[in-house]
C-alpha cells in the first residue's frame, strides 16, 4: 500500500498536464473558428488569419489527442467538436457543382491558365512552357508590366496565343488576357487600382456562335489599409455577372474559400445564378497557390479558375514558376453554349 500510494497523485499530475495541454491547443482553434462562423466584416489582421483555416485542423487534432489521454469527458466533447467543425470547412457538403440540365448539347473545350506573375519577374520562358504543354487557349495574367510583355513575346507566347488585351503597368497594376481565339476588350472592373479587364472571347471558331465573357482578376490584398479596398473588389466582381452566358473569372482573387466575401461571390447573393470554384469542385480546394517563394508561411490557395455554372471543369492542376511567389492555376472548361 505505502508503494502505491505516490502513484495516484503522479497520474492526476499527468492527466492534469495533458488538460492544460488540449486546453492550449484548443483555444486558438475555437477562437479562429469563431471567426469563420460569425459572418462579420472583421479587421484586417482577423481576415488574414483566416486564409489560414485549414491549417488549424492540425492542433484541432492535437488537442483531441491530448484530451484522450487526460480522460477528460468534457473537454474530449469539446476537442471533438471543435475537430468536426474543422473538417466540415475542409470538405464543405454543399459546395456549388455545375449544371447537368443540358448533359449531351455540345460543347466548346477551352483549356484556361492564370497566373500572378509576381511584378512581372515571373520566368516568361516557364509561363510559354506551360502554355504549350497544357496547350492552352485562354492565358491570364496579374503583375503584368511591360517587361514581362518584352519576355514573353521573345519566348514565343504570340506564336502559341495571338489573341491579346494587354494593359502593361508598373509592378502590380497591369494584366493581360490571350488566346488562340479571338478576343475584344467590352469593360473594365470599376474602382480598383489594378487593370483588371473584362474580355469577350469569340468561341466561333470552335463550331459554336458562343462568347465566353473572362474577367481578369486581381484584387488588392488585404494588408495594411488595403482592407476596404479589398472587399470593394470582390464587390465588383460579384456584380459583373449579367446572370446568363459562359462566365470566367480567373487569376489571383487573394481570398480563400473560408473568407466570406469570397463565398458571397460564389453563392450569387445578388444575382440570379451561384458560380463553380473550380478548383473546389473538383476536390482540390487545399491546393495551395502561395506562397511559392519568399514567406515562410503555410501554403493557401489565393488563385482560382471560378466559373458560371454551364461550364463544367475538368484535369485543375497547380504548377510552379520561376520568379513570382503565386503559382498557375490551370484546368479544361468544356462550355455549353446558351
Amino acid at each position: 500500500m505505502t508503494d502505491a500510494a505516490p502513484v495516484l497523485p503522479a497520474r492526476r499530475r499527468r492527466a492534469r498536464a495533458f488538460r492544460w495541454a488540449s486546453a492550449a491547443a484548443a483555444a486558438p482553434v475555437a477562437l479562429v473558428g469563431l471567426l469563420r462562423a460569425i459572418p462579420a466584416d472583421w479587421p484586417v489582421m482577423a481576415v488574414q488569419l483566416l486564409a489560414f483555416v485549414p491549417w488549424f485542423t492540425v492542433p484541432a487534432a492535437v488537442a483531441l489527442l491530448l484530451s484522450l489521454a487526460a480522460r477528460s469527458r468534457p473537454l474530449q466533447l469539446v476537442a471533438a467538436a471543435l475537430l468536426g467543425v474543422q473538417v466540415l470547412w475542409l470538405f464543405p457538403p454543399a459546395a456549388a457543382s455545375p449544371e447537368t440540365a443540358h448533359a449531351g448539347q455540345p460543347v466548346v473545350e477551352v483549356k484556361a491558365m492564370a497566373i500572378n506573375a509576381g511584378l512581372g519577374q515571373a520566368d516568361a520562358a516557364g509561363i510559354v512552357g506551360l502554355v504549350q504543354e497544357h496547350q492552352v487557349d485562354l492565358l491570364v495574367v496579374a503583375e503584368y508590366t511591360q517587361e514581362l510583355a518584352d519576355r514573353l513575346s521573345g519566348a514565343g507566347l504570340a506564336r502559341l496565343l495571338p489573341h491579346q488585351v494587354a494593359h502593361p503597368r508598373a509592378r502590380a497594376a497591369g494584366a493581360a488576357v490571350f488566346s488562340s481565339f479571338s478576343l475584344r476588350e467590352v469593360g473594365m472592373v470599376p474602382d480598383s487600382p489594378f487593370r483588371m479587364p473584362v474580355v469577350s472571347v469569340d468561341l466561333s471558331a470552335a463550331g459554336q456562335e458562343a462568347a465566353l465573357r473572362v474577367v481578369a482578376v486581381h484584387t488588392l490584398a488585404p494588408v495594411d489599409d488595403g482592407l476596404a479596398q479589398w472587399r470593394s473588389d470582390l464587390a465588383a466582381l460579384d456584380r459583373i455577372d449579367a446572370g446568363a452566358g459562359p462566365l470566367l473569372l480567373a487569376g489571383d482573387f487573394n481570398a480563400t474559400l473560408d473568407h466570406r466575401e469570397f463565398r458571397d461571390l460564389l453563392a450569387g447573393d445578388s444575382r440570379t445564378r451561384p458560380l463553380v470554384d473550380v478548383s473546389a469542385a473538383a476536390g482540390s480546394r487545399l491546393v495551395p497557390t502561395w506562397p511559392m517563394r519568399g514567406y515562410y508561411l503555410p501554403g493557401v490557395t489565393l488563385d482560382h479558375l471560378v466559373t458560371s455554372p454551364d461550364i463544367t471543369g475538368s484535369g485543375y492542376s497547380v504548377r510552379r514558376v520561376a520568379g513570382t511567389d503565386h503559382a498557375a492555376v490551370l484546368a479544361v472548361l468544356e462550355i455549353r453554349p446558351s
